[in-house]
């Protein structure tokens, strides 16, 4: 069984970081492919020693080969997570790519509500369903928050479901908590939104639970079943294909496609593109930003048979 993941190895500060043997690039490559979908090609190897080296000198390992090798014969699948966590590309910030937020603000949710007015008639609470799939610390899934409450008088008439969702527990769990640094807080984030969303405290920001009801986190592989979730009006992938080799991101937009609502949105990263990809995917543009919708939409006026 491999070490307890609470356990440092004594003196592992004052080692030099071990380096890696490209056949270990090559096993380690094609396991973290496996477990998480991650494309990380083998000639970066400095990713290897930069992201798992420390894991590999608090343990104990004498080489990165062990630490594949106790990973695999872990049931546990802790040292899975631990590798995950460490390889995952947790950047991001708030309000990131501001075009991205106008266009929801402006055009994309108003759009959303407009084409649900079926629920308003009969009195009923108008459904807004939106996913931040890899949303690591949880700031863009937060964002999307501050805007809702902007834009919407009256939060009774509406049903919000935000679903922020992560491979990385640990990027999960800060999201969840809602407290964040103050050099977090000054990336992206406009003042009167801090002002008016976040609590001060001595060294952190904690967001207010006002907007910290309205998301819900949840540890996801998006290479996992997506039984169960639902249709979403929104989707928000930015930043996140490019890790993926052609076959695995193929595989993922076939995925998504299957729980986009018809009328539904789906966004990318900025230097993101579907070509030659995900033809059922119809690429618009609006306010110089680019976002993707089923060919095949219609615009039903919700509800249709109530």
């Amino acid at each position: 069984m491999p070490p307890s993941a609470t356990v440092a190895h004594t003196g592992s500060m004052e080692r030099p970081m071990l380096k890696i043997r490209p056949s270990e690039c090559e096993v380690l490559a094609g396991y973290i492919r496996e477990i998480s979908g991650l494309d990380i090609p083998p000639s970066k190897a400095y990713l290897f020693e930069t992201r798992l080296g420390k894991m590999v000198a608090d343990f104990g390992f004498s080489s990165y080969k062990i630490l594949y090798e106790q990973a695999k014969a872990d049931k546990t699948r802790a040292l899975d997570q631990q590798i995950i966590d460490a390889m995952a590309t947790n950047e991001t910030l708030f309000f990131r790519d501001e075009k991205v937020f106008d266009l929801l603000r402006y055009k994309i949710l108003p759009d959303v509500i407009d084409q649900r007015t079926g629920y308003l008639k009969k009195g009923l609470p108008v459904p807004i369903r939106i996913w931040s799939a890899a949303c690591a610390t949880g700031q863009e899934i937060y964002s999307v928050a501050m805007i809702l409450k902007d834009l919407l008088p009256r939060m009774d008439a509406y049903r919000i479901y935000l679903l922020g969702t992560d491979i990385s527990a640990k990027a999960l769990a800060k999201a969840s908590a809602g407290y964040f640094s103050s050099f977090e807080i000054t990336r992206g984030l406009p003042l009167d939104k801090r002002d008016r969303y976040f609590t001060p405290l001595e060294n952190d920001w904690k967001i207010n639970d006002e907007i910290r009801a309205m998301v819900s986190f949840r540890k996801m592989n998006l290479f996992d079943s997506f039984a169960g979730m639902g249709k979403f009006d929104v989707i928000l992938l930015r930043n996140v294909a490019i890790y993926f080799n052609m076959e695995m991101r193929k595989k993922l937009f076939e995925k998504m496609m299957a729980v986009l609502e018809p009328d539904g949105y789906l966004l990318l990263g900025a230097s993101e593109s579907l070509t030659n990809i995900c033809s059922d995917l119809e690429p618009e543009r609006h306010l110089k930003t680019i976002f993707y919708q089923p060919r095949s939409r219609n615009l039903p006026n919700r509800p249709e048979s109530t």
